[in-house]
């Protein structure tokens, strides 16, 4: 679904990703992982249209989308959540929804209210349901606990009905119920999705991946199943630091 090829990002004199050629197969969970200055973030923001490489090529279902910008990378069909938390907080949660499900279907249009377009409530509605929110569709986003915070921003992205999620740190300052929750969220969710997903906590990597990348000062360390990465000398050497 998405290849890179000698993908390398500098800033000055730092290669923050150097030469990277990688791969994301459809319907797969594919974890991307690596210590604090590995590359990942950078890496994200490439394939996002948040930053623009200085070479190589970014391929999407046979498209080129090297130094695309955002909006128009997303309506190719690449949605992401980010790593601090992204939402309109004064705003319903259906409201932030139903935005991003305009996005996708309708030009904006500051005549005609929300509801004359019954396609974008019944998306808005979809994505809630899919993400368990639609109980509190009419609560304040700030009203929301920070699992549910961070689960409204997957429900964002899937109402642009994206082919790839890309998920940065999705459980990152979550409970250990809430990271339960959420693994399970992206479970049911997975079965209409290519996922892209980085993560520091190494349980819930290893429980949903099914491909693990680990990045180490911007180049590719190691690639595998979760079962080859834990048992790769290099990995338990400069990652696991064992």
């Amino acid at each position: 679904m998405l290849t890179t090829e000698l993908l390398t990002v500098r800033f000055g004199g730092l290669a923050a990703l150097s030469q990277v050629n990688f791969s994301v197969q459809r319907d797969q969970i594919h974890a991307i992982i690596g210590p604090n200055g590995a590359g990942k973030s950078t890496f994200f923001n490439c394939l996002t249209g948040v930053l623009r490489p200085t070479s190589g090529r970014i391929v999407f279902n046979g498209d080129e989308i090297t130094g695309l910008p955002a909006n128009v990378i997303s309506q190719k069909g690449i949605a992401r959540s980010y790593q601090i938390t992204s939402i309109m907080p004064n705003a319903t949660v259906r409201e932030n929804v139903r935005i991003a499900a305009q996005s996708r279907r309708h030009a904006w249009n500051m005549i005609s209210h929300h509801s004359n377009f019954a396609d974008i409530n019944e998306k808005a509605v979809t994505a809630l349901e899919s993400v368990g929110l639609l109980g509190k569709a009419d609560e304040f986003a700030a009203n929301l606990s920070h699992g549910e915070q961070r689960n409204l921003e997957i429900g964002i992205a899937l109402a642009t009905e994206p082919k790839l999620l890309c998920l940065d740190e999705p459980t990152a300052g979550m409970s250990a119920a809430e990271t339960h929750d959420t693994m399970q969220l992206v479970r049911k969710i997975r079965k209409d999705l290519t996922i892209l997903i980085v993560e520091h906590d190494m349980q819930v990597v290893m429980e949903l991946a099914d491909r693990i990348t680990v990045l180490d000062y911007g180049e590719i360390l190691a690639e595998g199943t979760p079962q080859e990465i834990q048992k790769n000398p290099k990995v338990l050497e400069v990652y696991l630091k064992t």
